[in-house]
Parts: C-alpha cells; structure tokens; sequence
C-alpha cells in the first residue's frame, strides 16, 4: 500500500520532513499490533513552488505509475489510500482541488489553507489548530508583555489578507495600535533574489525607521528566507539595525538555502515564535544518527540534501565548486549546524509523523471491521489493496489517534486538528546553531495557559530586560492619558490629574475622584486619609482665643468690681450706674460664650453658640442704647423750659434693654423652633480635612440675628455722633461714639471675612469678632471711668461733674 504526498524542494531543513515521513513508516511497519501482514510505503512529489507542478501531480496520481494518462490506471500496488500534502498552504489548495473530486483523504501538514470552495475542503483534514486559536494566543502575549505599539509583515495571500482584514481590528478593540501593516516578497528562486532585495528593502527601511519594538510576522515556511535576505540587503545601505522582538507564527519555521547558509543568524536570536503542540520524539534522533547514505534508486533526494548539507560532491566533476570536496557517505548528521539541519524533530515534521499514523490507524480500524475479516479469509489480498479511498474518510473523520510516542490527537467536525500551541524562544550561538526552547503554552481554546517569562532570552540589545513597545512613554500614576489628534489611540500625551483627582495606575484613561473621607497626595497618585477639623482647645489657635476669652472676662470683672466698690461715686451714678452694671454683666457673657465655640461641636453646644451671643451682645447694645438716649435725655431735662425730666429716669433705661432684649429673643425663639443649629459634617470644603461644624440652619435667621444687632448699633452710633458735642465733662458721648465706631468696624468686616474662610478659621473669624467687638465696648466706655476711679480720685466729685466746658 502506498501513501503519496507532495515535497517542494530539498532545502536541508525542510528535508527533516521526508526523513520524518520514513521513521513514521518504519515505525508503524515494525509495530505488529497495527496492520499486521500490511506494509505501507511511500512515494515522493515535488511541487516547485508552483500550481502547475501541484497540478501535474495531483493528476499524475490519478494515473498509472510511469504513464501519465489521467484517470487511468491499471496498477493496483500504487493505489492511493490518502495524500500527505505540505508545508505550504498553497500546495495543499491546490491539491485538494483536483484531489477532492475524486474523494481522496487528504492532509495538510504545514500552513492551513484558506479554502474557496467548501466542498474541496471535505475530504481535507489539517493537522493545523484553529487559525483563530493562534491569533488569539498572539493577542495574550502582546497584553502580556503590554506591548500595545507592533507593527506587522504579512504574505499577501488569502491567509494575510483575512488576518488583515479580521483579525488587526479584534487587536485594535483590545488596545493593540499598529506602527504599520506591511506585506514583504514571497519568492524564493535564486533568479529572484534581486526582486527580494528591490522590495525588500523598502520594507526594512520602513521597520528600522518606525518606533515599535514588536514586529508579526505572519507567513509561510519559507518566509524566513525571504526576511534573512532582505536584513542582509539592508546592511549594505546603511540602514541602521535597531533591535526587534519578531513574533512568527506557526505556519513559519527555520529553513535555510544554500546562498543564504553564511549569513549571520542573529536577527532570530530572542525570536518568539508559534509552533504546533509536539511532544518530543527521542527515537527520532536516534534514527537519524544511524541514517546511512540510501540508494538513488530508494531515495532520490537523499544525495543532493547529502551535498547541500555537507558542502561535498559525489561527482569528481563538481569537486572544485564544493568547499568540503568529496562526499564519502560517513559523514554523520549531527555534526551540522543547527541552521542547517536539526536532530529534533520540527513541529511540522511532528505533524505529518502525525498524519502518517493517523492514516495507519484508520486503515487498521476499516480493515479490523467483521467484514473485512470474513473477506480477507475469502479473497485474496489484491482485492484487499482495491478498495476505495473515499471509504477511509469515514475513519479519519471520526476517530482520535495516538501516535507511538502516546500523545492523543482529533480532528474536529471542520477537519481542523484540535490541539494547542507552544510558545517558542529561539536561542542562537556563535557556531551558527540555534536552540529552540518552550516558554510557553497555548490551550485549544487560544488562552495562554503558562508563560516563562523568566526564561526567555531577548535579543542582545535589550541587555536581558523585556522590552517595551509603546508609541510613547507610559503616563505613571498621577497623569492621565490625552489623545493627540491625527495619530492612533495608543499614541498620547500625559497631564497631570486636576486638582483633587488622582490616577493610582499607569496609563490611566481619567483621574477619579478620592472618596469623600480621603484626599489627593502631592503626586495625585494616592488617596491619605482626611484628618478630622475643629477648633479645639489643644491647638495653639484655640488656646490663645480661650486665653484672651479668659482674660477680657477677668478685666470685665475687675471692672464691675471696681464699680460696685465705688458705687457711691459720683462717676459711678452718672449715667445709671444700674446700666452699667448690666453692660458689664453683659460683657462678661459675650466674652465667655466665646468658649462655646471652642471644640467639637454637639448639638447643645450648636443650640447654645448662637443663641447665647446673640441674646447677650442684643443687651450689651441695647444698654448702651439706652445710655447714650439717657445722656441725650439727661441734658435736655437740664435745659430751662425743657419737659424731658420724667424721660430720663431708670424706667426709661429699662424699657429699651428689655425690648430690645424682647425682639431678639424673639427672634430667636422663631429660629430654634423652625430651623435650630445642628452639628455636621463637610467633607467638601477643604481638601485634606473633614470639618465638624455647626450648622445655622438657617443662614436668614444668622443673619436677621446680625442685622437686628447692626440696626441696635448703628441707631447708638448715630446718637452718641450727634451728642458727641454736649458739655459733658467726662465725655459720655463720645466715648460711647468711638465703642460704637469700632463695633460697627469689626461686625462690618466680618462678614466678607466669614463668607470668604472655612472650617474652625470660620469660627475662629466669628470669636475674634466677639472679643473685638466687645473688647472695643468695654475699653472705649470703661477705660476712662476706671482712670478716674484709681488713678484720679480727685476728679471724681459732683463739682467736677457739674463743670461745663
């Protein structure tokens, strides 16, 4: 039984193919559990690189052997049972062309091709996964290593185009930016090598030139080729080599010509690559150690694979074109350099070993059926041989196999191998070998299941550090990213976040928002916890307005002290003395009220602040209301023929203090009942503080508070000014005139200052208002009597009083 399939050229690499189709033969040949008494053998085609080589031997298998009369034949010993066909994609297409209309099992062992028709792809199985599987896992590993800038070199053939076309924009929806997307030469004949280093170099100057540090390379077997020439071209016009990480895909591998065998290799040291699933196949390189030079009757590639490796001739003639002189068939395989031939087994020779025993297995199994016993015990074994290929179909189709080194392997319903992909580093050394080594691993599904990161050698220029192939720097944290218009999504500025924001990641979209109890560092990249606010008695603030508090209300006392003492005198019983006592007392309580705004606010405290202050200040002003009205009232009751005598008694003082005293409380009666005061929080007013505040409920009310004293002050002003000229020989008016000056001074600047502050200077601005306020109250009015009273004794009688200017 022979199986026949389709070889394109004898590059020394891609020999391993042959090399491995033979030990998978053998191999299944000397198992005698799998088609005992059958043997199967193989037969060799090339294809050239063109369709019409793929052609001919497509139909030339249709034909008896020797004789190429199309669909005739009349040998049974070169019957078909399938067709290995490979690593090209563009081979097995062709293939399956002519192929499947015949009903031919066929396989692809290389590249998966892109079938136009569906139904050629029927009877065509791929030992290739899913393309879409590989994509994706390509996809992980550029988020992986965050390499969002890459730029791509693609075969302009039906695969490249859909990658194109499909897939580039699923990388684009993932954060994937493109430097460029550009297709490369896919010839391989020395005649064209001039073409390859015409359009090639076009192709490096436009790799080397751009900024990303990541190129795809989606091609076929032997893509490599190409890419080896086109860097070796580039040299020699100047064009710098900057270091780049090439990714290639599975359909690629490492093949090697004769013209191209002495140029350097260092452009694929640190390559990651795709490759197949394959497991290793230690007999394999035993077999090949042991390969011994065949007949060119048994191999008729052998001797020419044999010259190009080993640089000798087996003809006297072509002794001087060969540097290694004669070839005497001793030579030994694994004396070759890696870039030349290798001992183990490639993940495609892996397929199409693969293959072979698939085919052998579903032979097996359509042979072992009942009714293929009973008619091997009735006919002889050439009806055997004459059955019909299309019935191995069935077989292949429905069945998993295992090959002789115990892996499993499936075709799934679309004839695709169901498997996973190996994440390859490709490691070079001086004597032009290279190494293959696994750091990774795809599933079936396309999910990067293990990554080594740790293992991989990058190219030497990146001094062992995993590059970075960004369009720009990243933005670290505390900036957020800016699009610059005209340029890809990847490509941006970095601004620092606004105030109050913070980015905690690199390359950040937007800068967020801190949660209302935290708060931006300097750098913006963090959130501090915020630290709670309020004026307490600890800090030094808080302690010099208690101090002063306590020390204005010590002076306020010693004053009433000193006026109750010296009651009897007449500088005390001018003016009503009983006024001065309930100023004074009034005094006391607006300077110590003070201390209700010092530390953290409760809900007494908030109800007592206002209340407390407004009430007192209203009978601190309202008394010295009614003294400048009294001192007004008093000279007039003096004047000849004047009737305001019985005006100018205590019932008359009395009367303004409590009205006065009556509306404000009134007033703020309506404020507790409707809107009181309350503790808060604000989370919002300073950034790095939470301020626990009091709340005035309703800011109307402060306010109605503040203008009823305003209206209470500014009517004392403006008496006291007009009678600040009355012949009064201790100057009652005009000292009540500069208290109320500054009075109205310190209440009229507080309020822009309290609306323009936060937290406890808010409430800091309000007590110094207190203590300014009623400290001007207290020295402009007190000061001079006290003077008087210690200092100048003499002066405080009724003749002195009596004098007039």
């Amino acid at each position: 039984m022979k199986i026949r399939y389709f070889y394109y050229s004898i590059l020394t690499h891609n020999y391993q193919h042959i090399l491995a189709l033979q030990f998978a033969v053998e191999t299944i040949n000397e198992n005698p559990s799998i088609l005992p008494n059958v043997s199967l053998g193989f037969h060799v085609l090339n294809s050239n690189f063109h369709a019409r080589w793929t052609y001919r031997g497509s139909v030339e298998l249709l034909s008896t052997r020797g004789r190429f009369i199309p669909n005739y034949k009349c040998d049974v010993q070169t019957n078909i049972a399938t067709v290995i066909g490979g690593p090209n994609s563009n081979v097995c297409l062709f293939m399956a062309s002519i192929l499947c209309i015949y009903k031919i099992p066929q396989f692809a062992y290389g590249s998966a091709a892109m079938m136009n028709d569906k139904s050629q792809g029927v009877f065509l199985h791929q030992l290739f996964p899913n393309l879409d599987h590989q994509y994706k896992g390509i996809l992980q590993v550029l988020l992986y290593f965050q390499w969002t800038w890459i730029g791509v070199l693609y075969v302009d053939d039906d695969i490249g185009e859909s990658f194109v076309e499909n897939t580039l924009p699923i990388f684009a929806q993932e954060g994937i930016c493109f430097d460029f997307a550009k297709t490369f030469p896919q010839r391989v004949f020395s005649s064209e090598m001039i073409t390859i280093a015409s359009e090639g170099l076009k192709i490096i100057r436009i790799v080397m030139e751009r900024t990303t540090k990541v190129i795809i390379v989606l091609g076929e077997i032997q893509s490599i080729i190409v890419l080896r020439l086109m860097l070796q071209f580039s040299k020699f016009h100047e064009i710098p080599m900057k270091a780049k990480v090439w990714i290639f895909t599975a359909q690629m591998d490492f093949t090697s010509h004769p013209l191209v065998r002495s140029l350097e290799m260092d452009f694929i040291h640190g390559v990651l690559s795709f490759a197949v699933h394959t497991k290793d196949v230690f007999s394999f390189h035993q077999f090949l150690r042991l390969r011994k030079l065949p007949s060119e009757k048994e191999d008729g590639f052998f001797r020419d694979f044999w010259e190009d490796a080993f640089q000798c001739s087996f003809s006297h003639s072509n002794v001087e074109t060969k540097p290694g002189g004669l070839c005497t068939g001793e030579e030994k395989l694994e004396t070759l350099p890696g870039s030349v031939f290798e001992m183990s087994m490639t993940s495609h020779s892996y397929s199409l070993y693969n293959a072979v025993h698939a085919v052998a297995e579903a032979l097996h199994a359509m042979h072992s059926r009942k009714g293929y016993k009973r008619a091997i015990q009735r006919r002889e074994r050439r009806e055997l041989l004459n059955q019909q290929p299309w019935k191995l179909h069935h077989y292949l189709k429905s069945n998993s196999f295992n090959n002789s080194v115990g892996e499993t392997f499936t075709f799934s319903s679309r004839g695709e191998l169901i498997a996973g992909f190996d994440l390859i580093n490709w490691v070079t050394f001086p004597n032009q070998s290279f190494q293959r080594v696994k750091v990774g691993k795809v599933d079936s599904p396309g999910i990067v299941s293990t990554i080594s990161e740790d293992t991989i050698v990058w190219p030497n220029d990146f001094k062992q550090v995993c590059p970075i192939s960004l369009c720009n720097g990243r933005c670290n944290s505390g900036y957020s990213k800016t699009k610059i218009e005209g340029k890809p999504f990847c490509c941006y500025d970095c601004h620092s976040c606004p105030e109050g924001k913070i980015s905690n990641q690199n390359d950040t979209e937007d800068c967020f928002q801190c949660p209302e109890n935290q708060y931006p560092n300097m750098d913006q990249n963090l959130c501090l916890p915020k630290g709670i606010s309020f004026l307490s008695f600890e800090e030094s603030l808080g302690f010099t307005l208690t101090l002063c508090a306590l020390l204005f209300s010590f002076l306020t006392a010693l004053v009433l002290y000193i006026f109750i003492k010296h009651r009897e005198t007449p500088i005390v019983k001018a003016n009503n003395r009983n006024l001065s006592y309930v100023l004074l007392i009034s005094l006391l309580f607006c300077f110590l009220c003070t201390l209700l705004f010092i530390g953290q606010p409760t809900k007494l405290m908030c109800l007592l602040r206002q209340t407390t202050f407004g009430i007192t200040f209203s009978i601190a002003i309202s008394s010295v209301l009614a003294k400048t009205i009294i001192v007004v009232l008093a000279f007039m009751a003096t004047t000849p023929g004047g009737g305001m005598r019985k005006w100018s008694g205590k019932q008359m003082a009395s009367s303004i203090v409590l009205s006065c005293s009556f509306i404000q409380a009134l007033i703020f009666t309506v404020w507790l009942v409707t809107t009181p005061p309350f503790p808060d929080v604000d989370m919002h007013s300073l950034i790095e503080e939470i301020i626990l505040e009091c709340k005035e409920g309703s800011i109307t009310m402060f306010y109605l508070v503040l203008g009823f004293l305003g209206f209470l002050a500014t009517i004392s002003f403006t008496v006291a000014f007009l009678a600040r000229n009355l012949p009064d020989s201790f100057n009652e008016a005009k000292f009540i005139t500069f208290s109320m000056l500054v009075f109205c001074s310190v209440w009229v600047s507080f309020v822009p200052t309290y609306l323009s502050t936060k937290g406890k200077y808010m409430v800091a601005v309000e007590i110094f208002s207190i203590l300014a306020s009623s400290a001007g109250l207290l020295l402009c009015i007190f000061s001079p009597k006290c003077y008087i009273i210690i200092v100048r004794p003499e002066l405080n009688n009724k003749e002195q009083l009596r004098r007039r200017k």
